[in-house]
């Protein structure tokens, strides 16, 4: 009999009692919602029962809060990991970024922002940084033509000449008035032999500087160049921070010649190496910028951008891939040429995509 009973009626039952237990717990979230947090008997994502700090089914946090500064801890915890993995991160990237790097690599991930995580934060901070300080090759503000503005010009100042000769035809040869407006249209021709001479603006060097390439595309481009280059130079520059992660698929490739022949390095490894490093060099040029903005002299900013990087790259490539000083070395003087051949591909490929 007992058997029997706690068969299909003692599942019955257990069901029963598993629904009032959610119904009193959600009475419960419910009750403490108002005031802010929730009850942590079940969770509230699948409704399992709680038996720790997190649901052991979908590993959502037992408890949860519902107030403004909940809301900020996650707005800081998602994008700078407050909770000490970017404290724990930033000195290791500054001081030993190979060790960062390696531990990483090896599968110690707990402890440390990733690096693409890194990566994204590095290229916001970038942009904001560089939009409140007013750094940066072009503004909206610049976005006019030089080609447009001249043009404008001398189409008024062709329309004043006009109205000056017109003036001048319809005064008396006693006029008073005459010399002055002479003196006046004079005034304007000059202006006008002024701005026709310049190579942009002149009828007929304007014609000689159309760049015919055979390549319609190629063409295009040039000429969005030549007429607008604060546009396109805005152009550049923001897209250089959309598409800034173009650059770690471009350096892989590279980072990969240094260490061919050596199968214990995969692709994956050169990833989290390149990663580190742009997150890095990304946020040194922060600084850089920064401080030049306060004040300081550009001879020390220059001899920060000199130094700096090639002995971050020297230590990150002896402590990433366990190199001797030897080889680390000529691995840094071969990457200090490929970073300079990324650089150029990445520019090429920013100039097509500024052109669209």
């Amino acid at each position: 009999m007992n058997e029997i009973g706690d068969g299909p009626n003692g599942r019955t039952e257990d069901k029963l009692s598993s629904r009032t237990a959610d119904g009193e717990g959600a009475k419960a979230n419910s009750a403490r919602a108002d005031e802010g947090h929730f009850a942590e008997n079940i969770c509230l994502n699948c409704r399992a029962a709680l038996a720790g700090p997190y649901c052991h089914e979908c590993g959502q946090q037992a408890h949860l809060h519902r107030t403004l500064g909940a809301f900020m801890h996650d707005l800081l915890h998602g994008a700078l990991h407050f909770e000490g993995r970017i404290w724990r991160t930033l000195p290791k990237l500054v001081l030993k970024p190979g060790e960062l790097t390696r531990r990483y690599i090896e599968g110690e991930r707990a402890g440390f922002v990733s690096p693409m995580g890194l990566f994204l934060f590095s290229v916001f901070l970038m942009f904001a940084v560089f939009q409140i300080a007013g750094i940066g090759l072009s503004t909206p503000a610049e976005f006019g033509s030089a080609s447009r503005g001249i043009s404008h010009a001398i189409s008024n100042l062709e329309g004043e000449r006009a109205g000056l000769r017109a003036e001048l035809a319809a005064m008396a040869s006693d006029d008073p008035d005459r010399a002055e407006t002479r003196a006046e249209l004079a005034d304007v021709e000059g202006q006008l032999a002024t701005l026709n001479s310049l190579p942009l603006m002149s009828p007929d060097r304007r014609e000689t500087l159309e760049v015919a390439t055979g390549s319609k595309w190629l063409d295009k481009s040039i000429g969005k160049w030549r007429d607008n280059p604060n546009l396109m130079l805005y152009k550049l520059q923001s897209n250089g921070y959309k598409f800034s992660w173009l650059l770690i698929p471009l350096s892989i490739p590279f980072i990969w010649l240094l260490f061919f022949w050596r199968r214990r390095y995969r692709a994956y490894d050169h990833a989290i190496f390149i990663t580190y490093s742009i997150a890095f060099m990304s946020l040194l040029f922060i600084v850089v910028s920064v401080l030049a903005k306060l004040g300081v002299p550009g001879g020390m900013s220059a001899l920060i951008l000199l130094l700096v990087p090639p002995i971050h790259i020297y230590r990150q490539l002896r402590g990433a891939y366990h190199l001797r000083r030897r080889s680390a070395l000529w691995r840094l003087a071969a990457l200090l040429f490929f970073i300079a051949v990324i650089t150029v591909l990445f520019a090429q490929i920013m100039f097509v995509v500024g052109a669209y």
